[in-house]
């Protein structure tokens, strides 16, 4: 069943992005390192079509290195630059301009050649709600210029903010689409805070959070946790055992799940339980050939 998720600050979003992509010269497309391809809002595409474009995969600190680097060599395949940045240490995010310089080289020096004066970069900075875009302008800056929150929906306006001599930015709301089709995006999405808890009860949240763990990082739900987690666990089970530990209690004495279900998820985002990736690129190949085999059997 998809998720339908547009509010009327979306779309008032993407408009403006439509009529700000003309002043541009290029776009940082940021996505959530733990999620890359759920992060991938599919409409950024269609809006940003022939501009030259960088992949910043954001919250690199939070997410599984091995992962990290089976992304950036996905990417890096089909021809698009990628570049994993840090915006609390700040790793990666000197290559920025650099990148951004090469990236612009023959546009520039054609424009050189016509008699146009070399200016600053013009980029855009694209992504979902809380991907870490106002985090980036900041730390580029060295100023607070954008504002900043753990929640989605923080930046409303557009702002331009320069940086250095090179670059000039502009920061853009979150846009998120208008339904998720795959509830599994949906549901990585609301783990990693992209999307409002009210969207996805907090409660299912979790248990999809819990269960992928138990499949893929037991040894880390095992350490933050003290659980004993198999991939056949389930996950209500594991849940229960969190609250159980970590005091969640209704008066009476009643086990309070959803209470639970926000230690879990708060802890996630946090990076409590460790460095986590929610996917891998071979998790989408074999999606799509389960989508390719279930369309031959409906042609047959």
């Amino acid at each position: 069943m998809a998720i339908q998720w547009f509010p009327g600050h979306m779309a008032k979003a993407r408009r403006q992005v439509e009529e700000k992509l003309k002043q541009v010269d290029m776009v940082f497309e940021l996505l959530d390192a733990r999620l890359p391809l759920s992060s991938r809002n599919p409409m950024i595409d269609e809006l940003v079509r022939r501009k030259p474009r960088v992949i910043l995969l954001t919250k690199s600190d939070l997410a599984d290195p091995e992962a990290t680097r089976a992304w950036s060599e996905h990417f890096r395949a089909n021809d698009i630059q990628v570049l994993p940045i840090d915006t609390l240490s700040g790793k990666g995010i000197k290559k920025i301009t650099a990148v951004s310089q090469d990236l612009m080289k023959d546009k520039f020096e054609d424009m050189e050649k016509k008699g146009i004066r070399r200016r600053r970069i013009r980029a855009m900075v694209l992504g979902v709600p809380n991907v870490g875009k106002s985090a980036l302008i900041n730390r580029l800056a060295g100023r607070s210029a954008a504002k900043t929150g753990d929640r989605p929906g923080v930046t409303r306006s557009q702002q331009w903010i320069r940086v250095g001599n090179g670059l000039e930015l502009l920061d853009t709301p979150g846009i998120l689409w208008p339904k998720f089709e795959d509830r599994r995006v949906g549901l990585r999405l609301a783990v990693s805070g992209a999307i409002r808890e009210d969207i996805l009860p907090v409660e299912e949240v979790a248990l999809f959070l819990l269960e992928y763990l138990a499949s893929r990082y037991g040894s880390l739900l095992e350490e933050r946790y003290k659980l004993k987690p198999t991939a056949e666990s389930d996950p209500l089970a594991l849940l229960e055992e969190v609250g159980s530990r970590r005091g969640c209690m209704r008066k009476g004495g009643e086990l309070d799940l959803e209470k639970a279900a926000e230690v879990v998820l708060r802890d996630l985002r946090s990076g409590r339980i460790g460095r986590v990736s929610l996917e891998l690129p071979e998790d989408w190949e074999q999606d799509e050939e389960e989508e390719a085999h279930e369309s031959q059997g409906d042609d047959t």
